[in-house]
Formats: structure tokens, sequence, C-alpha cells
């Protein structure tokens, strides 16, 4: 299986939510292809500080707005893009309660403003979906074809319900106006630029561990996720993008292990005396998290390269030099 590399040098890419931590690295694999990249983001969740070292690079530019209002009117952004990748949403566990708002605003007010943009410009259409779309799921693994187990009032559904109309517009918008779209799926993701304070479980961890703190676990800590360091993720939406499908596509790694299990290997990647505590569980939180990866090797010739143990450590030794 082999994609086509469609945007590459010369084709403008626009990418909401630019200074997050998943997109700023794709900004970078973007940029190493030689396509000039506009990233928007009003800077709620993401940090300048990681595209800083974009800020002197011709090919790049970092707009200050927050797409829910629409598409900023600086001159720059008149010019047709190729290809527009909506990325933005605040999503850690924490964001839930302190943004719920501008979550839910995130996944249909700037979702609308990018399909109209993308319908305008005939650019290619990638929507960031989310494995929470399963919610807390009855079939494991979880693939595409699941519709997922989801209450859609509880403390987590301003994002698993936002996420879920983002997919229904952007089906509606191929369907209505024959616009090129795509749907990924993404499974936890961890790597160098996450927020050390963002409220899930790696960075949680992992700064725990460097102070010699407790190691906070919810619930029993038996609940699993699979985790994807940012370079496999990364790698999996550009062949997505690149690639005709529309998905959606489950992008992640097989790599589930428990909290515990999880906890443990941080501490003893990092050298450090932590002990693991338990704390009460999170309303909502999903038992099981694993994707079925059976789409993507078959539609995109996705596989995930990067270990466990390789991932951590790099998170690890980002984490220290902070």
């Amino acid at each position: 299986m082999s994609i086509t590399l469609r945007f590459g040098e010369g084709s403008r890419v626009l990418v909401s939510g630019g200074a997050g931590f998943v997109p700023s690295h794709l900004i970078d694999v973007l940029i190493s292809r030689g396509c000039q990249v506009v990233a928007v983001d009003n800077f709620l969740t993401g940090s300048e500080s990681n595209v800083a070292h974009l800020a002197d690079n011709p090919l790049f530019r970092l707009v200050k707005a927050d797409i829910s209002d629409g598409i900023p009117a600086e001159a720059f952004m008149a010019p047709r893009f190729d290809a527009i990748l909506h990325m933005a949403s605040p999503a850690s566990p924490t964001d839930f309660s302190t943004y719920p708002v501008e979550i839910l605003r995130a996944g249909s007010l700037a979702t609308f403003h990018l399909l109209d943009r993308a319908r305008e410009d005939k650019a290619r259409f990638l929507m960031a979906s989310t494995s929470e779309a399963y919610g807390d799921p009855l079939v494991h693994p979880q693939p595409e074809s699941y519709w997922g187990n989801v209450n859609p009032v509880g403390i987590r559904s301003v994002y698993d319900e936002a996420k879920r109309f983002s997919e229904a517009a952007t089906m509606a918008y191929r369907r209505t106006y024959g616009v090129d779209t795509a749907i990924v799926r993404i499974f936890n993701t961890y790597g160098p630029r996450m927020r050390p304070n963002d409220g899930r479980a790696i960075p949680t961890f992992i700064s725990q561990a460097l102070r010699n703190e407790p190691i906070t676990v919810h619930g029993t800590g038996e609940q699993t996720r699979s985790i994807c360091y940012v370079d496999d993720l990364v790698h999996g939406i550009l062949l997505l993008l690149d690639s005709q499908e529309a998905g959606p596509i489950n992008c992640g790694t097989e790599h589930e292990m428990t909290m515990l299990e999880l906890a443990e290997r941080i501490v003893q990647l990092s050298g450090s005396t932590s002990q693991v505590t338990l704390l009460p569980r999170t309303p909502d939180d999903p038992d099981r998290r694993r994707p079925d990866l059976t789409l993507a090797r078959q539609k995109l010739g996705f596989e995930p390269q990067v270990g466990p143990d390789e991932g951590l450590r790099a998170t690890i030794d980002y984490f220290r030099s902070l």
C-alpha cells in the first residue's frame, strides 16, 4: 500500500488550533514538505511556544483568532487553500468542565466556517475527531462501524457530542455539496509539547513522577488506554490527508495497558521513587479503549512504529527540560 503525496511544495494549508500539541507537530511535517501553512489559534489551550521555532520561517503564518467567530480577515487568508485541517478544540478531561461552551462552539460553529471555506476553495477538508465518539464502548476493540455508547448529558458530553456533531456536519457537506472530506478518529496520543497540567494521565503521571510525588490513579486503575506516540499519529493523519478516503478512520496504536501499568512504567523509566495512590473514579470514564486498525492498514498502509518505552522516554525527557 502506497499513498501518493498530494500536499507538498507550494500547497497552501490552513490548520485550526495550530498552536496545540498535536497540530504543532503536524505543521512541522507539512512545512518540511514545502507547504505554506497558516495556523489559527486563540491560545485558549494552545501555546505560542509550540510553534515559536517557526516564527521566522517564510512558509509559516500564525493568526491569533477564534475560528468559531469566522475566518480571520487578514489579507493573506484570502488566497485559495488546498487543504484545511480542523484541529481546534480543548481536548483534555479538565477542559470539559472549564471550557464546555468553547468546546461546543469549536465542534459546531468552527466546523461550519471551515467547511464553508473548504467548499469555496474546493479544498481537501480533514476533521480531527476522537475515540471519545465511541464513549464508554461496549465493543472492544472499537471499529469505525461501531456507533458508540455516549452519555449525551454527562460531564464529558460537551466533547463527545461536539465531535460527533462535527462528523455529521462533515459528512453532510460531502454528500450535499461534494466537498472532499476526511474524518480521523484520534486515540490517546502523547509526546513532547503536551501541557503538564492538562489533566490527562501521561502528563500527570510524568509530572508527579519527576517530583517524586504520589502517582494519582483514578478508580481501581484497571481501566485501559492504548497510547500512541505523536509521531505515529501525525504520520497516520497525513496518510489520510493525502489519500482519497473519507473515513472515519481510526488512528492510534494497539499498545493497550491499564492505568496502573502505565503509572508503574513511567515511575520505572523516570527513575522515580513515587508510589501509586488511588482516587475516586471520574464520571463516565471509559473502561477500555483500543482502536481496531484494520481500515487504517487496508486503506492507508498505516502501521505505528514507536513503542511505549521509546515514546515515554522521549516524553519524560521533554518534561525534564521544562
